[in-house]
């Protein structure tokens, strides 16, 4: 007897379904969801058989959702969500001093934390992180710790300075190539800025903190996510103000070039705040003990660039 019931997707699929929406292509996706393009195509068309239709239209500005596609992107982020939340508050149900549940920015874990975090891992099997990138309005449990992109402190919260205020204008070498290597800010403004409008980090700031505050670029291409910033800046597309921090091997390997080292001071940066009840457990003085070691390794690091 055939079930009536529709099939539905994978979570792989949904996560996959979400990264090509975030990131424009099966490629980046792979590397967002670490499987291989190939594994990506296929849980792409997998979905696609089940919908019955396409999901995305390619395009010269890379995958775009169809109609589709658009109402299972929403939904599926909805079920994703609930289904960490569903994990967490059932972790909580078996209180383990040896679990460390953790808020990531994505773009934080993905360009900095997680290429590092398997010397956490190996240094302390014992301990049991788990992830997650946002925090629903129906969880009613907290993380122990949360990576933030703020000003400084907040009240009520244990809070470390990792990186991030020290802010470099960069692009691949083949765009600098292409206008010539700027010598001056008001060449530079001769350029196209690629930037996300809710970040903190713009122009604007960039051109005050190097004394030319009147000063606007020829042309700003913005773009949903900050992902999509660094990955446009790295193609050559255009100039990105990116926080060091996140792009030190881009630098160290000459993807990304900052002529003549044009940066500014920004007031904001990345940190790590916890609870003030949970910072004395054994799994979160390990987990920040590491995380300070390798903030402060990364700066010593910077001598090299």
């Amino acid at each position: 007897m055939t079930s009536s019931r529709p099939r539905l997707p994978s979570t792989t699929a949904l996560q996959v379904l979400i990264a090509i929406a975030e990131r424009g292509s099966t490629s980046a996706a792979a590397e967002s969801t670490s499987l291989s393009q190939s594994a990506v195509s296929k849980q792409l068309l997998a979905l696609e058989g089940l919908i019955g239709s396409p999901a995305f239209q390619r395009t010269a500005r890379g995958m775009l959702p169809t109609k589709a596609g658009l109402i299972y992107i929403e939904h599926a982020r909805t079920a994703l969500k609930a289904m960490e939340d569903a994990s967490l508050q059932v972790a909580r149900l078996r209180p383990d001093p040896h679990v460390l549940r953790l808020q990531v920015l994505p773009i934080f874990g993905d360009r900095w934390l997680l290429p590092r975090f398997a010397g956490f891992a190996e240094k302390h099997p014992e301990i049991d992180v788990q992830f997650t990138t946002f925090v629903s309005s129906t969880q009613t449990e907290e993380p122990d710790g949360i990576f933030r992109f703020v000003r400084g402190p907040l009240t009520g919260e244990d809070s470390v300075y990792l990186f991030g205020r020290d802010v470099v204008i960069v692009s691949a070498a083949s765009y600098w190539d292409k206008i010539g290597m700027p010598e001056s800010i008001e060449h530079l403004a001769t350029g196209v800025m690629l930037e996300h409008p809710q970040t903190m980090l713009h122009w604007q700031d960039f051109a005050f903190a190097n004394g030319c505050p009147d000063l606007m670029p020829r042309h700003t291409i913005r773009f949903g996510y900050y992902t999509m910033v660094i990955r446009a800046a790295l193609a050559g597309q255009g100039m990105a103000l990116i926080p060091r921090g996140l792009i030190l091997d881009d630098l160290q390997l000459k993807r990304l070039v900052n002529p003549h080292g044009y940066s500014y001071r920004s007031d904001w940066g990345y940190w790590f705040t916890t609870p003030q009840d949970v910072s004395g457990a054994y799994s979160m003085k390990m987990f920040k003990n590491w995380l300070m070691d390798e903030a402060q390794a990364m700066l010593s690091d910077r001598s090299a660039l």
